[in-house]
């Protein structure tokens, strides 16, 4: 299984960023999908996770600014993010997962991707 994660950057607070993440090696429809964050010196937080099913469950930091999407033909997942804030500031890793709850536990998932790095500056 790979995941393979992109869309990170440099923005400004307010702007909108999408990151991707697009898997291959397995049956992607089949699995839950997961974004986590890591700031720097801080732990890996859960951000947004889709089931296999298409639910969704976002953190209350984020709920009503980041929306987490799927596109089972495409085999990638994504992290819609808008009015971003200083705090949003991390890397964010995309992963996968088979286990029958889905969020909001780092455990519940088994791969993961490399992460791609978002900047918001003030």
């Amino acid at each position: 299984v790979q995941l393979q994660a992109c869309g990170g950057g440099l923005v400004q607070a307010g702007e909108s960023l999408r990151l991707s993440c697009a898997a291959s090696g397995r049956t992607f429809s089949t699995y839950n999908m997961g974004w986590f964050r890591q700031a720097v010196g801080k732990g890996r937080e859960f951000v947004a996770a889709i089931s296999r099913n298409s639910g969704t469950r976002h953190a209350e930091s984020v709920k009503e600014r980041f929306a987490i999407s799927r596109d089972n033909a495409k085999n990638t997942a994504y992290l819609q993010m808008n009015s971003l804030r200083p705090e949003d500031t991390a890397v964010y890793y995309c992963a996968e997962g088979q286990d029958r709850l889905w969020y909001p536990k780092i455990e519940y998932y088994d791969y993961w991707g490399q992460g791609t790095e978002v900047t918001v500056s003030s």
